[in-house]
């Protein structure tokens, strides 16, 4: 409970019969001017003032909030709740499972270490796509993670009865971020506090970049790593500065053939290239009571993607409908409202709170689009895709001359993935495919396959190979899966088919997905195009894709094509969805179907057809896409309040395999030795009580020079493990199968498999390794390892061991947006374990640079407008950093200075060259953290 009250703000609030204490906003001048984001910050600093963390001049600076300043007041922000999806969830049940070892070897008591916000785990990241296309694909698939994943299962099993205040949503429920918006969220979350009921907003950070998906709830929350998420379960205030905050006004509404997903794309582009990361961005306007709750949930969801902390929705009579949809209960539903109301949280379109920062789109405006090859914030017209595609490949598809293409045979008779005008019409002779007319560069490699059923086709660069209904953006919104089975449903009707070369998944993001597809018959509709329910979780968007149709696969491999993914999810990143996709494109739901049926990315939905109708004329996409009459229609006739009441009655009970797993029940976890997924975390190893004093850097080589938009996939162990890697190597040597590998998220609990993955993504590009390659782009988990004559090329892992062997520190150069998309412990986690002090950038994502910081990595910064290239340095020096010594006196430095000197692996004559960098340690909660040696440290230190 709060001890200190200056503004006398404590109230009571009575709803019905039942009296809730609150903590009153309109206490504080300046609160009526406030965003409904900071509003939600302001009443959480109201109540945990206690005059250390949290001050009288923190509620003041709030209150008093200049819009247009830059952010400078660091304020202690307590999430209601801490929610978490598997892979990052896992590690920090390990952590803290290990913690509680550490404090017994410290002299505290085990049992201190427990959740003291509530914190709760959706098992959605596990499920992979091995099988498809057929009606026992779920079932296959559950059984397969069960087998795959025991270990771990078992592990939750015992963390679930271990900690207080800890609740696992077993597998084969649904994506963590549908449960949260569908169930867990409450809105105003409402516990009783040294046998008080308080009521409070709810307000969340979760182990997922894509936790603000639940803003378009009203509820404050966002991403954070593992790291900070235990953190806060174990009590510590987020400390952040007061952000600023992007308006964006909705105006006009969706018009017709337009989807929310078009909308979400829109707004992404828009706010990308407005420029929100660090921000909070708030919708506002009369627009937005014409957005339904799936809309602003999926437009929340895409926060990431634009890059801002958050994406906030007010709370209104949208709201109150979704919660009365969705099952909850009466007094539930009527404490929102109350509380809504009695705090100014509820939406006034005539009242415009002050922003930082202003943007507005007409949604009237919207056209439908798509974004790729590679990044989500890369749209691009639906009417524009082909031509768009058309120069894109140009940078994908392998170079060849005529020579090199194919023998096609001549008067063959099969389809084609890339034909000259109709993707998927027969072809007569022998050609030679050109995507366009760039010449032998832009030479496609067509290659002629044969299926196990005897038929044969052509595939070409730009097949979709893999197509998509995914990702808890989209497959909680009804609008658009509904429209992707109506869809499905008008093409049978037509006669079409899938092309035979695209592999099909649906992955609906909960039970009630299925139920209202079921009902509404559609499922049948979806099943006729290929598309069986393969798994509720998140499959495709994380890489668990499963292998491709096996010749296909073999084709790709063989020929070196460059072939494409259409998915309904929110990250497409290279490398990221199959190892045998080399371009990504997200899509609506319908879409991805309408893809499958077309077959190509060199395809115009406007002027080419997807095939003929029984009578032989052309069908075209604008003759099978439903109209949103039928949409909403379909909706209102088979969506229900019953059915979330049904399908979440039992959310936490599991299936007799979750039932069944045996479970520990030691208060401290029996590690196995033998275990090659759940192993005792080594941050700890050798921690004593005494800070151990910040010392500079010296003597450090660089492990890896990388460019812009290194991304967390790039750098955190993700997808497939591949063999002959050093992960696959520890396996072998561990006696695992091949086929037993698993993906690296769901070892995420394993640090030997983490960190021989760590920066091992088979796109990452090191510019260090050009000098030993003639100059030419490696790609791959490399480096040149300088502990050996000459600097070989070496696997990072490789190299990073025999620095630490040596007692050398690691520094990375990096450039712009280094660190974005997801928000990945392990980037940091595995950073810091292969020695790496510090990382040297030109930008950094928020969610990355305070994982490092919580890691014990300090990240630096060029000085403005300069980069590791422009200053002449190329990976060969040897560096040192000075200044860092200053956080032993409690000070921050603004900046350190940094020496690159050249090393015997230097080109002849090259010079040293001295820098300052800025210093991103932001806050001093932060530079506690960094003296501590990182977030874990700090906290058990507080603890025992």
């Amino acid at each position: 409970m709060s001890a200190v009250n200056s503004f006398g703000s404590k109230s009571t609030l009575t709803v019905g019969s039942t009296d809730y204490e609150i903590f009153r906003i309109d206490a504080v001048p300046g609160y009526d001017s406030l965003p409904f984001s900071l509003k939600v910050l302001l009443e959480n600093l109201l109540r945990t003032e206690d005059g250390a963390n949290v001050t009288k001049a923190q509620i003041e600076a709030l209150g008093s909030w200049d819009a247009a300043a830059e952010p400078d007041t660091e304020i202690q922000f307590t999430p209601a709740r801490v929610v978490m999806q598997d892979f990052t969830g896992v590690p920090c049940i390990v952590d803290l499972a290990t913690m509680r070892e550490a404090v017994t070897a410290l002299g505290g008591d085990p049992n201190r270490i427990n959740p003291l916000s509530p914190a709760e785990m959706v098992i959605d990241h596990s499920v992979i796509a091995d099988l498809f296309g057929t009606e026992n694909a779920l079932e296959r698939n559950v059984e397969i993670e069960y087998e795959r994943n025991g270990e771990r299962y078992q592990f939750l099993r015992w963390g679930q009865t271990a900690f207080n205040d800890f609740k696992v949503v077993p597998p084969g429920t649904g994506i963590v971020h549908q449960v949260n918006i569908e169930h867990l969220a409450k809105v105003i979350y409402d516990r009783t506090v040294d046998g008080v009921l308080r009521a409070y907003p709810d307000t969340c950070v979760g182990t997922d970049s894509h936790t603000t998906m639940v803003n378009g709830l009203g509820v404050l929350g966002w991403g954070v790593g593992g790291i900070e998420a235990e953190a806060a379960m174990l009590g510590q205030p987020v400390s952040m500065l007061i952000p600023r905050v992007v308006g964006f006004k909705l105006t006009g509404e969706i018009p017709a053939g337009v989807t929310a997903t078009d909308v979400v794309l829109t707004i992404t582009d828009m706010l990308r290239k407005h420029g929100v990361v660090g921000k909070f961005v708030e919708f506002y306007g009369a627009g937005v009571a014409s957005v339904p709750l799936a809309n602003r949930a999926t437009i929340g969801n895409m926060s990431p993607e634009f890059g801002s902390t958050a994406a906030m929705f007010p709370i209104d009579e949208v709201t109150i409908d979704y919660l009365r949809l969705t099952g909850r209960s009466d007094e539930a539903i009527e404490l929102v409202e109350a509380y809504a109301k009695a705090q100014s949280l509820w939406h006034d379109p005539a009242n415009e709170p002050k922003f930082s920062e202003y943007l507005e789109l007409d949604l009237g405006t919207v056209v439908p689009s798509i974004a790729g090859p590679k990044r989500p914030q890369d749209r691009i017209l639906l009417s524009e895709a082909k031509a768009q595609f058309e120069k894109d490949i140009l940078g994908y598809a392998t170079p060849s001359t005529s020579e090199d293409i194919v023998d096609l045979e001549s008067k063959h008779s099969f389809p084609a993935s890339d034909p000259g005008s109709v993707p998927g019409e027969e072809q007569e002779e022998t050609r030679e495919v050109h995507i366009s007319s760039g010449g032998p560069a832009a030479a496609s490699k067509p290659v002629k396959v044969h299926t196990p059923d005897g038929t044969s086709y052509i595939l070409d660069n730009g097949a979709v190979t893999l197509a998509a209904i995914t990702s808890c953006t989209n497959t909680s919104n009804p609008s658009v899966m509904l429209a992707a089975g109506l869809l499905a449903r008008n093409a049978l009707d037509k006669g079409l088919k899938t092309k035979p070369w695209v592999k099909t998944t649906l992955g609906p993001g909960s039970k009630v997905v299925t139920d209202y597809y079921e009902k509404s018959g559609l499922d049948k509709a979806l099943e006729g195009l290929g598309f069986y329910t393969v798994g509720y979780g998140c499959t495709i968007c994380i890489g668990n894709s499963g292998p491709l149709i096996e010749e296909v696969s073999a084709a790709i491999n063989e020929n070196d094509l460059a072939v494409t993914a259409v998915l309904s999810g929110n990250r497409n990143f290279e490398g990221r969805i199959s190892p045998d996709v080399k371009m990504n494109y997200l899509a609506s739901p319908p879409l991805v179907v309408a893809y499958a049926l077309a077959g190509s990315m060199h395809f115009d939905f406007e002027n080419d057809a997807l095939g003929t109708d029984p009578t032989g004329s052309p069908v075209y996409l604008r003759d099978i896409w439903p109209s949103p009459d039928e949409v909403q229609a379909t909706i209102d006739q088979n969506i229900s309040r019953e059915q979330f009441i049904k399908q979440y009655a039992t959310v936490f009970d599991g299936d007799d395999r979750w039932k069944n797993l045996p479970t520990p029940d030691d208060a401290t976890f029996q590690w196995d030795e033998n275990s090659t997924y759940v192993r005792k975390a080594p941050y700890f190893d050798g921690m004593s009580m005494e800070l151990t004093p910040v010392s500079d850097i010296s003597g450090a080589r660089v492990l890896a020079t990388l460019g812009d938009s290194v991304t967390t996939d790039h750098i955190s162990p993700a997808g497939n493990i591949k063999a002959g890697t050093p992960a696959a190597d520890y396996l072998t040597a561990h006696g695992v199968d091949r086929k037993d590998f698993n993906s690296y998220g769901s070892r995420r609990g394993n640090h030997e498999v983490m960190i021989r993955g760590t920066f091992a993504n088979i796109r990452l590009k090191n510019m260090l390794v050009s000098a030993v390659n003639d100059g030419a782009v490696v790609e791959g988990g490399y480096t040149r390892d300088f502990t050996q004559p000459g600097g070989p090329q070496s696997f990072i892992y490789d190299a990073s061991m025999n620095y630490q062997a040596q007692g050398t520190p690691l520094v990375i150069f990096g450039g712009k947006e280094y660190g974005s998309g997801s928000s990945r412990d392990w980037a940091a986690k595995g950073t810091s374990l292969l020695g790496v002090k510090a990382v040297i950038t030109e930008s950094f994502e928020r969610i990355h640079r305070s994982n490092l910081i919580g890691m014990g990595v300090v990240p630096l910064q060029f000085p403005a407008g300069q980069s590791w290239e422009s200053l002449g340095l190329d990976g060969t020096e040897i560096v040192s950093i000075e200044g860092l010594e200053l956080l032993n006196e409690g000070v921050t430095p603004k900046t350190v200075r940094v020496t690159a000197a050249p090393s015997e692996f230097s080109a002849p004559g090259k010079q040293a060259v001295e820098f300052d960098a800025v210093v991103r340690i932001d806050t001093p909660g932060e530079a506690d953290y960094y003296r501590n040696g990182g977030i874990l440290q700090y906290v058990l230190r507080s603890l025992v």
